[in-house]
Order: structure tokens, then C-alpha cells, then sequence
């Protein structure tokens, strides 16, 4: 996420970092990359411009040229101002209305509107305790109603059924009334989109926003068109008074244009962003942890939050026991911590949140991917349940029936044997208490997997 802002903002302030002093020809020369890193993020130009008179005004400043370190402090003081353009903290959703709490959700065709109304079904379920129902107002595309039916039968989200017959505000009061009925905490509406903004959908959706009045009115946009989200963002906003913004599809956007302009245009918060397909990956926006990973420092709070919902608490507290009672870790665990990383988003989502990850080549992290998870899981699956206890029995044929049973290549199985060994080894060292040789181990390991 945002790699290509990353990759040239830290390498810019890694410059000036180490520094003793500040002078007005070294922060001309860090402000002008900065401008041309944010230009190719495609952040708007008045954000950009406004961004950097306030970083200049700061770094000439008598609290920053004082300062121990100058070049440190010019870089927290970047920080600061990324903070500030997305907005300072988190803005989470407001439900204080009387049940149900309805939210409408707008954008464009193609944003990914359907799947994340059923993303955040699911998150207020899990993260707020609360009973959601879903309805889609599209009467244009019959596939959205079908698509937002599978969603919520799949994530056990009330559905209200619709029909193309019949008009938007029709819907969304039917749907509403009987939310009521069955006590739901929400109703979340699914409105048309379209291909570009045009006359027609935006008296449409002010009818509908009208006659329903809801707590939460989200525009969901693509983050992958950069300025034009802000833009977009905007006009929706003088129409309809958005109360904030969803960024879908950020995994994918190296640059980081939209999160960075959105806030600035609108005057409406980011409250959630989007970081893949799956139906678990909607996180809330927090600036402070947002500015960190664009200048490289990593999101451990995120990861921490992550692993903390995400990872299967009975197994692993049934793992720490039997490796302290001294029995072997076998290749049914090791399976299962792949699985337990495939159940937080793949390893690319974990990198993602890392310190100092922008330090490791691209060549490098490329070869670390979730597909090579899945592969490692199906060459463990393709084993007897005794080659899984007792890895030592798999040698020659065993080895060639898992890896046509995989359908892989006898080298993929050798290489998952070398990666379960170090692991192994390492909860050897995790069991004797040398947190030095552990940490040592997981290096090993790392590398191991990047062979």
C-alpha cells in the first residue's frame, strides 16, 4: 500500500535525517523531492502546495533548527503534517439513533460499493456486537441485488429483498420498517452507481437521502484513481452532505493520492479503508498509523489489533504448551501457524505493517507472497496424518507421492521440509527461554523462505 510514495518520501528525508544542521538550501532541496513525490502520488496540487509552505514555515523555524538532531525533527515534523491532511484521528461511525441506525452508501460504478456495504455488515457485527441488515436500491443492475443476497447469506447478515420494479425511496422505507420488526442495531442501503456523475443519479440519491434522513451517509470510492477520488468525493458531498468516506482497493494503490487529498477537498473524514477482496479486510482509517507506514515506520498497532482478533487463541496457547512440555513441533502445527497467516490477510498484509520493510529490496519481497502460503498448506494437506507427526518417515517415494498429490514439484516439497525444520529449531530455542537465539531463528527462517 502506497509503496511508490514510501519508497521516494523515505529516501528523500533519509537524506537530510542524518544531518546536523538545517540550512535553506538542504530543506529547499528535501522540500522540491517531497513536492514531486506527492505530484507523482497524484495528491492534488493545493493540498500539496499548502503541505509544503506548512513544512517549510515549521523547518525554519527556531523549534526545529535548535533541536539535537534538525534532520530528525524535520521528519517529525512531516510526519505531523500527514497526519494533519488525513485528518488527526479516526472519526468512527455514529449509531446514536433510534434502532435501526441507517447508513446509506453512494459512489460510483466500480468502486467496489456492494462488496464493501457487506465488509461493513460484517465489521460492525464482529468489532460492535451489533444485528445488521443489508438492502441494495440499485433497481439498475440486478446482479448487484443477487450479489449483495450471496454476500449477506454468506456472512449471516439480514437481507431485505428488492425487486427492479420498484422505486429506490419504496425500498429503503420497506427495508427499513421491517428492520424495525426484527429489532436490527442497522440497516446499511446499497444506492445505484454509475459510470461518471450525472444528473439523474444525483437527484435520484438526494430524493432517497431525503426521505430516509440516514445517521451515516458514506461515499464509497476507488482509491486507485488518485485526485479524481477527492474530486468525485466533492461533488457528492455538495449534494448530499456526506457525513465521511470509505477508500476501497488501497492494497492495490502504490501511489496514495486519494488518502491524501480526500480530507483536504471534502472536509469529510476517511472512516474506513479497504485492503482487499476478502470480506474481513475493511480496517478503520487511522491518519497517525496511515502517515507511519508511508514514511516506512511500519503499523504495529494495526498488527498487534490484527493478530489479536484474527489469530485462533485456543491453538495458539495449545502450541506454547506442548512446546514447553518439551514435545516435538510437528508439520500439523506448522500447518496450521501458514493457516493462522492466511486467516490475517497473507504475508503481504503483515510486511505491510512493518518497520524498515521499505529497506528490504522489491526483488525480495516479491518472492514472499500469499500464493506461496497456499502452495506450502497443499504439500502439508497431501501428507498422511502420520508423515504430519512424524516427519522424519517422508524420504524418496513418500516425497514424490506428495508432490504429485499437490500437484507440485519435488523441489517444492524439499523446500517446505528445509522451511519446517528451521521453524522447528526455533521453537527448540523458543522452549530454552533464549529470546536472542529465537529472534536469530526467525531471521533464519525468513530467508529460508525467500530461497
Amino acid at each position: 500500500m502506497f509503496d511508490n510514495l514510501t519508497d521516494r518520501l523515505s529516501s528523500t528525508l533519509k537524506k537530510i535525517k542524518g544531518q546536523g544542521r538545517l540550512t535553506e538550501s538542504n530543506i529547499k532541496e528535501t522540500l522540491r523531492e517531497v513536492r514531486m513525490a506527492l505530484l507523482e502520488a497524484d495528491v492534488a496540487l493545493p493540498v500539496v502546495t499548502d503541505f509544503i509552505e506548512r513544512i517549510k514555515e515549521g523547518a525554519l523555524g527556531k523549534e526545529v533548527q535548535d533541536s539535537l538532531s534538525p534532520g530528525q525533527s524535520l521528519v517529525k515534523l512531516v510526519q505531523s503534517e500527514l497526519i494533519s491532511v488525513m485528518g488527526e484521528a479516526n472519526e468512527g461511525l455514529n449509531l446514536r439513533a433510534a434502532p435501526p441506525a441507517v447508513i446509506l452508501m453512494a459512489g460510483l460504478q466500480g468502486a467496489g460499493k456492494t462488496t464493501t456495504v457487506a465488509k461493513l455488515g460484517r465489521w460492525l457485527q464482529t468489532n460492535q456486537k451489533k444485528k445488521v441488515g443489508v438492502v441494495s436500491a440499485d433497481i439498475y443492475r440486478p446482479a448487484a441485488i443477487k450479489q449483495l443476497e450471496t454476500l449477506a447469506n454468506d456472512l449471516s447478515l439480514d437481507f431485505f429483498a428488492s425487486d427492479i420494479t420498484q422505486k429506490p425511496v419504496d425500498i429503503a422505507r420497506s427495508a427499513i420498517e421491517a428492520a424495525k420488526h426484527k429489532f436490527l442495531d442497522v440497516i446499511i442501503i446499497d444506492t445505484a452507481g454509475r459510470l461518471h456523475i450525472d444528473d439523474e443519479m444525483m437527484g435520484e440519491i438526494k430524493e432517497l437521502h431525503a426521505a430516509i434522513n440516514p445517521i451515516e451517509t458514506l461515499f464509497v470510492v476507488d482509491s486507485m484513481t488518485g485526485q479524481d477520488a477527492a474530486i468525485t468525493a466533492k461533488a457528492f458531498n455538495d449534494a448530499l452532505s456526506l457525513t465521511g468516506v470509505i477508500l476501497t482497493k488501497a492494497d492495490g494503490d502504490a501511489r496514495g493520492g486519494a488518502a491524501l487529498s480526500i480530507r483536504a477537498i471534502t472536509g469529510k473524514p476517511i472512516k474506513f479503508i479497504g485492503v482487499g477482496e476478502k470480506t474481513d479486510a475493511l480496517e478503520l482509517f487511522h491518519p497517525d498509523r496511515i502517515a507511519s507506514r508511508i514514511l516506512g515506520m511500519g503499523d504495529v498497532l494495526s498488527l498487534i489489533e490484527e493478530i489479536e482478533q484474527k489469530v485462533d487463541k485456543e491453538k495458539a496457547e495449545k502450541l506454547a504448551k506442548k512446546i514447553q512440555k518439551g514435545k516435538s513441533f510437528d508439520l500439523e502445527d506448522f500447518r496450521e501457524q501458514l493457516q493462522q497467516m492466511q486467516n490475517m490477510g497473507g504475508v503481504s498484509s503483515m510486511l505491510d505493517k512493518l518497520p524498515g520493510i521499505n529497506s528490504i529490496p522489491q526483488e525480495m519481497k516479491d518472492k514472499v507472497n500469499d500464493k506461496m502460503l497456499a502452495r506450502q498448506v497443499a504439500v502439508i494437506n497431501s501428507m498422511t496424518m502420520q508423515e504430519r507427526r512424524y516427519p522424519d518417515l517422508i524420504k524418496g517415494n513418500r516425497k514424490k507421492r506428495i508432490a504429485a498429490g499437490c500437484g507440485q514439484e519435488l523441489q517444492d516439497v524439499n523446500r517446505i521440509l528445509k522451511q519446517f525444520l528451521m521453524m522447528q529449531k526455533m521453537m527448540k530455542k523458543f522452549k530454552a527461554g533464549n529470546m536472542a537465539n529465537m529472534m536469530r531463528g526467525i531471521k533464519s527462517n525468513v530467508r529460508g523462505m525467500r530461497r
